[in-house]
Order: C-alpha cells, then structure tokens, then sequence
C-alpha cells in the first residue's frame, strides 16, 4: 500500500509542479526511502502526511528592482519558499545565484526541513534567494540590491517566524547588509537573520560550521569501522565557504587533501594542501575573488585540468562541497574503482539518484546531505539561541556542542537505518528520521 501511495504523491507532484526538476528529484529520494515506515505506521497515509508535507505552506516570489553603478535599472527576481514550520519557525538560507528558479527553492527548503528536524533544534525548512550574481558586483551595486530584497522580504521573517541564513553567494557582507535594512525598517535590533557578525550578534564558528560539522560527521562513519581521518586521501570539490573549512578540519585532523575546484576546473596536488597552502586559497577566493587555477601557477607540483571534476582522483574520502547533482553516475563508478570508500556531502543534492545507488551498492560509507551538512543550520541555531537570550558564547562551547549536535545526527541517522530494516544506510536512517519527527508533529497540530 505504501508504494502506491509514494507513486501517486509523486505524479501529483510533477503534474502540479512541472519543470520542476530538481524539486521533482529531491522529493523521491525522500518518498521511496520512507517505505518501510509507511508500513510500518499506516497512520501517516491516513493523515495524508506525504501530500501535506510536500506542498509548501506558502511561495512568496517577488520582483527585486536596483540601479547598478552605471544608474541603470535592473531588475531580478525574488523568493522565499516557507515549506513547514511544524516544529519550529522557518530556517534556511538564501541563495544569491543566476541559477537560481522556484524549483529550485523548493527543492532546497523540502531538504532543509528533514535537515533541521535531525539536529534536535526546533526548526522548520524554508529557503530562499534571488537569480541576482554577486559576482563581479561592486560593495554598493550589492548593497542596493539586498536593500531592494529586504524591502519585500523584511514583511515574512523575524525570529519567532522566519530565520533566514546565508546560502551559495551570500556571506558576511550580504547578510551584514541585509540585516542592516531589516533593521532600519522594522526598528528592532533582533535575531531575524544568522551569519552576522561576531561584533553584532553573530556566533563564532558560524562561518565554518556546514564544513566542520560535514568532517565531524564523517569521523562518525569512519569510527563504525574503527577508523580515523590520520594518513586518509580525501578529494574536495569547491573553493568556496564549505569547500574551504572542510578542508581545514580535514587537515586538522591528519588527512591528506590532495584536490579543490571551481567553475572553471579543477587543481590536484599530489603533496597534499597544507595549512600554508590552504591560507593561499582563502586569500584567493575571499580577497582577491581569483580562480583556482592560480593555485597551480603558484605552487609547484600541481596540476590544473579545466573544465574538469576531482572524481578520477583516487582518493580514500571524498567530500563534494560544490553544488547540486555535481556527481554523476560515471563518476561514482570511478571513485568506487579507485578505492574511495567514504563519501559525505557538503553541499545540498550533489549526486544523482544513480550515483547513490552506485554508492550503496558498493556498500560504501555515504553521508547525505541533509545529514552530513547539517553543521551550518546547526551552528545557525546556536546563534538563534544566543539571540534569544541575548548572550555570546565562546568558539570553543560551540565547537564542543558542534561536534555534540553532529554526533547526535549520525548516531540517530545510524540506528534509525537499522530499526528500520536498512543498517549502514544513512539515506534511510536520516530521512526516516527526520520525517518521523516533522509528521508526528504536524499530526498532533490539526489538519492546519
């Protein structure tokens, strides 16, 4: 019975949602792992949760007009997708991308929702953005555009309502910027935003947290198999925020990370990136707004390939930390013949539904997203109790209750997977757990 309720949800879906397909994807990966509880508790077919949960409490998308430093007129566009606040006020970032569409906040802001739910915080999904691109932008052409944002936004958020965060193209400028305006309108200095400054609200470790909470939980993985990250190969896509502190605390903790990328391609260095090296990246990526090509042309040894993937390499680990479906199955195909047997995502959705399978196939440790980087919405809700309460802690407290918070995760993601008749699959424990703890919720609130 189960089955074929997942199979008419799912042609509901791509018929009110057409186009919409990584929205359309997210939501099957979800769906079919969910079976054996659906079989498990018919109460949740009866209670129409699997519709409920996967239509949107509500869409906000909005018109976004600024004048660029030429005093011209430009024009983007504007979402916010307020998916499920059964267990808590709206949580997730926003995305600053050309890229970005409804479907693909939709596709977002449903993960985020079983992401937060796994984090023990109470928490709901949402995600948003603009297909604005912040690169190449001038500090004022950004400023005027996230005040322009926040003039439509700044009416759907606060702190017991909705929390945003920053995502893909919104750091500590953006979201300092964004927070500035919310300020200016509402004349409340109050948590409606995280990522802030340290000096202003923020909370240490927020800028670290998605890729140090992604390492902490693949150390949980390894332990399984009583192993540590000491003398491990590990491969990385990206350059950016996560790419960047998955690679320190990868470091940190004795591996070898031997690849980063960018859009343009990829650098392979055989020696491994050291503290030294990785402080060169930073300043690259963050200051001089460079491309990772320059890695090479700086250091000997390495190798620059354009236009290409990390995937050949023949690592131990892998962390992709790029964007969504960045791993193909071919791919995955690869990494499992040249002995990878660890792969946790940093960034949201990066492997195709036929590249997991190709990976739990194999039997290899595979951390999904919406457990494996859940670390920067985790962090984002320290600060919102921080916030709340209107006190600071110190990096080492929130490293301490990171490292806590992600644990917590793999451990529930670990057992739930067994008691539910899948052990060692992390898709299964994390999704059915996150649903379990969203859907008993939303049944014991009405049909609201």
């Amino acid at each position: 019975m189960s089955k074929a309720c997942i199979n008419s949800v799912m042609e509901t879906i791509i018929h009110r949602n057409p186009r919409e397909y990584e929205f359309h994807q997210a939501v099957r990966e979800v769906l079919e792992s969910l079976e054996p509880a659906l079989d498990r508790h018919p109460i949740y077919e009866k209670h129409k949760i699997l519709e409920r949960i996967t239509e949107p409490e509500r869409v906000i998308m909005f018109r976004v007009p600024w004048i660029d430093d030429r005093c011209e007129i430009q024009i983007n566009r504007g979402y916010r997708v307020e998916f499920n606040s059964a267990i808590g006020p709206y949580k997730g970032g926003l995305r600053f991308h050309p890229s970005v569409n409804l479907g693909i906040m939709k596709f977002l802001a449903f993960e985020q929702i079983f992401k937060n739910a796994l984090t023990t915080l109470y928490m709901g999904g949402a995600k948003g953005g603009s297909d604005f691109d912040p690169k190449g932008k001038s500090d004022g052409e950004v400023m005027r555009f996230c005040q322009s944002f926040m003039i439509e936004l700044y009416r759907h958020i606060g702190p017991a309502t909705d929390v945003p965060a920053g995502d893909i193209g919104v750091g500590k400028r953006e979201i300092g910027y964004l927070f500035g305006q919310y300020k200016r309108i509402v004349n409340e200095f109050n948590g409606a935003l995280t990522g802030k400054s340290l000096n202003w609200g923020g909370s240490h470790l927020r800028p670290e947290a998605t890729g140090y909470g992604c390492v902490y939980f693949a150390r949980e993985m390894l332990r399984t198999r009583e192993e540590e990250f000491k003398g491990k190969v590990c491969t990385i896509s990206g350059s950016g925020n996560v790419s960047q502190f998955t690679a320190q605390k990868l470091i940190q903790l004795g591996a070898k990370v031997v690849s980063m990328s960018d859009s343009d391609g990829v650098i392979y260095d055989p020696d491994g990136i050291n503290e030294e090296k990785l402080a060169f990246i930073f300043e690259l990526k963050n200051v001089r707004r460079g491309r990772i090509r320059d890695y090479a042309g700086h250091f000997k040894g390495v190798t620059y390939r354009d236009g290409a993937k990390p995937w050949d390499i023949p690592c131990d680990c892998a962390f992709p930390c790029a964007t969504q479906n960045e791993i193909e199955e071919e791919d995955t195909k690869t990494l499992v013949r040249n002995g990878c047997y660890l792969v946790a995502e940093g960034a949201n959705m990066p492997c195709i539904p036929q590249a997991v399978h190709v990976f739990q196939e194999a039997k290899i440790l595979y951390g999904p997203g919406k457990a494996a980087n859940a670390g920067g919405v985790a962090v984002s809700g320290l600060e919102m109790a921080q916030n709340a309460q209107f006190i600071h802690w110190s990096r080492e407290y929130v490293d301490a209750k990171l490292q806590e918070l992600m644990k917590e995760i793999h451990d529930n993601s670990w057992r739930t997977a067994k008691e539910y008749g899948c052990p060692g699959d992390y898709v299964v424990g994390a999704n059915i757990a996150g649903f379990l703890k969203v859907a008993d919720a939303m049944i014991e609130q009405g049909l609201v």
